[in-house]
């Protein structure tokens, strides 16, 4: 019996022992059935699909490996509408091998790209506009002729890619890009925005069969049937680095004096200076010396407000014809008190993963205080989408306290999470029934990080109704072509909302334009005998604080001291102005910004069905007049002299962008809607979850085992 007694705990013990190494056996078995996804987690496989992990691609004959790192300076010449911009790109191979860099980088969405010199030690290339596929014949075969060379082309209008062939090792060479943009005027107040880095665009549709030969791109993304290109603009993405800095420079040339200059995101040093009093010169430069490329620029000043002209004229002469630049700012009677009008408001907020963190916040804060400028004459709904769209009410309900209690709980409670599938939230904010008896306005707020933004603009021009689409782009690196182009689209304006510091002030010139009155019925009428060819070619309306820009191009040379009248409705009636032309005076890349803003233009008439090989030779001939980078041209430098030995097979390099400041790697990147690795973590959690339901049953067995073992007994 003792005996007996002495050996039912160790025959206990060895069942129990038993059964828990069969369960750990099946654990590590469903672990290894995994395909290794943890393995390759911590050591992921060096390729261009697998670079959301941001590391940089050298393409060796033994595969890829890790190299080059990436300097930019920026500087600055603004001068009357326009700013003229020079950044340079610094690529600095410290690997042992020759390489070819890729480096994929934003612009703003308006730039006029223009000119391009490769810097080699002491010499520079200066670069050509050529048709694109011809640009990229002339550096292919100078990259395999062992030649330096560098091309740019255009993914998208806010969206570039630089390619700079042989570079040796341990040499650095620079890129240096100009362009050419219009400045934004709002309440008296002009600015300049310059992106620094990319959001990483979301990404929808079926993969592709996965062919490295036909890859538009070596991002992280493959090529999809709704973004074809998306491996060409999802470039990799690092969250820290200590060489991906900026440099900034900028020369105001007001012509008059200034009340304001300021930087709303970095730390600046201004002085003054000039030649007279009547010509204020003001240098602007960074404070620190080394500061991340994660957040955009933006510049603000602010003349005195008596020196503002409420309508101007630049001009200049290219090609025998003269070019215009137009600014029409809002009348007088916008600051009057107006009766207000009863409005319905549907607010639409972006709660996927790239608005995680401090954009979400900013988002969230931005609507509480809209929700608060409602009442009880208004109506309005709130939609919220990431993977999947769901809205507040089934319908617009009055502004009362209760619904509006009931909305911020709601606001509050939002989290970021999945993927960015705007088109269901542009489709439910635009089909439900409007009230008849309110004017329909769309607040839209969102980041943007989207890659089928062409699809989303149709949708938005067909759907439109009389509603009006307001924008408003969070973060610190929002995608502005689509924010811009969407409220272009609506008939609506953007706002850029990039710190929390800044919510209350922009929202409130939102409201601004939302509760004032509009001008609409807005005509140019020129000199007798001036034939005018405009962008855009349907003047948009003309809200509170903002001013309407119009490229023009004069068929007949106007005399100068010439009158040209602008004329509009509001809602105190009819107004004019007339501005006087002043044919003498011109002002450099007034020509060049006109025919961006023509390109655009035919940009969205092929968008919207028209013909493509007509269009494509409209751009393309505009293009190759003012010499500028599109759709279908591409700017090539190549120095002629081949320098990479004959026995050296270069490399391939993806160089990877900052994330943007504030932003979550893991919300963006961790999951599954994102189209990055969405299915290993798929495939991760649906085995962890086989392991845990085989560990139950087992340990399940092994109690039912216990109640009837001879120990129990």
């Amino acid at each position: 019996m003792d005996l007996h007694q002495k050996r039912l705990p160790a025959m206990k013990k060895v069942n129990s022992g038993r059964r828990y190494g069969w369960g750990t056996f099946v654990l590590v078995w469903l672990l290894a059935g995994s395909g290794g996804a943890y393995a390759n987690d911590e050591k992921p496989e060096i390729s261009p699909a697998a670079m959301q992990t941001g590391s940089l691609l050298l393409r060796m004959q033994s595969g890829y490996a890790v190299a080059t790192r990436l300097n930019t300076a920026i500087e600055t010449e603004i001068s009357g509408p326009a700013a003229r911009v020079k950044v340079r790109q610094e690529f600095l191979n410290d690997g042992p091998n020759w390489v070819e860099g890729v480096y994929v980088f934003p612009l703003p969405d308006q730039a006029a790209v223009d000119r391009m010199r490769l810097h080699i030690g002491d010499r520079f290339i200066e670069g050509e506009v050529r048709e694109k596929e011809q640009a990229r014949k002339e550096y292919e075969q100078a990259r395999e002729a062992g030649s330096k060379a560098s091309l740019v082309e255009q993914q998208r209008a806010n969206m570039f890619t630089t390619s700079v062939a042989n570079i040796a090792p341990g040499e650095t060479v620079i890129v240096e890009i100009e362009y050419l943009e219009t400045l934004n005027f709002d309440d008296g107040i002009f600015s300049l925005r310059i992106p620094l880095t990319i959001t990483p665009r979301y990404i929808p549709g079926t993969p592709l069969p996965v062919n490295e030969a036909d890859r538009k791109g070596s991002g992280w993304s493959a090529d999809t049937t709704s973004v074809t290109d998306a491996s060409a603009i999802t470039p990799p993405v690092i969250t820290k680095s200590t060489d991906h800095r900026v440099t900034f420079s900028a020369d105001i040339n007001a012509g008059v004096e200034l009340g304001l200059i300021a930087s709303r995101y970095h730390p600046v040093d201004i002085s003054a200076g000039g030649a007279g009093s009547d010509q204020q010169r003001y240098h602007v430069t960074f404070r620190g010396k080394r500061v991340p490329l994660d957040h955009d620029i933006e510049l603000i000043w602010k003349p005195i407000a008596a020196d503002v002209p409420r309508a101007t004229l630049f001009t200049e002469l290219v090609g025998g014809q003269m070019h215009g630049l137009l600014m029409v700012l809002p009348p007088d009677d916008l600051s009057v008190a107006s009766p207000p009008v009863p409005r319905e408001v549907i607010f639409v907020i972006d709660t996927s993963g790239s608005m995680h963190g401090t954009s979400l916040a900013q988002a969230k804060q931005a609507l509480k205080l809209a929700l608060r400028g409602l009442d009880t004459r208004d109506r309005f709904n709130v939609i919220q989408f990431n993977s999947y769209t769901s809205a507040l009410f089934g319908a617009s309900v009055v502004a009362d306290s209760s619904n509006l209690s009931r909305a911020g709980r709601y606001v509050a409670a939002l989290a970021a999470d999945g993927g960015t599938e705007m088109a269901p939230a542009i489709k439910l904010a635009l089909s439900t029934p409007p009230a008849e008896s309110h004017l329909r306005q769309i607040v839209f707020i969102t980041d943007g990080s989207v890659g089928n933004e062409e699809a989303l603009f149709n949708l938005i021009e067909r759907q439109l109704g009389n509603s009006r689409l307001f924008t408003v782009g969070i973060g610190s690196a929002p995608n502005s072509w689509f924010m811009r182009k969407a409220a272009e689209a609506g008939r609506g304006t953007f706002t850029t909302i990039s710190a929390l510091h800044e919510v209350g002030e922009k929202m409130q010139r939102l409201f601004s334009k939302l509760e004032r009155p509009q001008v609409t019925d807005i005509v140019i009428e020129w000199p007798d005998g001036s034939e005018a060819e405009s962008y855009p070619s349907t003047i948009p309306d003309l809200y509170a604080g903002e001013p309407v820009q119009l490229s023009t191009r004069l068929e007949n040379l106007p005399r100068d001291g010439d009158l040209l009248v602008v004329r509009g409705q509001s809602a105190r009636g009819g107004w004019d102005e007339q501005l006087e032309i002043r044919a003498n005076v011109s002002h450099a890349g007034v020509g060049a910004l006109w025919g961006r803003a023509r390109i655009a233009a035919l940009m969205d008439s092929e968008r919207r069905g028209a013909p493509e090989v007509e269009t494509r030779s409209a751009i393309l001939q505009t293009a190759l007049d003012h010499h500028l980078v599109s759709k279908y041209t591409s700017l090539v430098a190549v120095d002629k002299t081949p320098v990479r030995p004959a026995e050296a097979t270069p490399g391939k390099e993806q160089v990877p962008n900052l994330l943007p400041y504030g932003q979550n790697h893991r919300a963006i990147f961790g999951f599954p809607a994102t189209a990055t690795a969405g299915e290993i973590y798929r495939l991760t959690g649906l085995f962890f979850l086989l392991a845990a339901l085989a560990m139950w049953g087992l340990l399940r067995v092994g109690r039912v085992n216990d109640t009837f073992s001879p120990a129990a007994n």
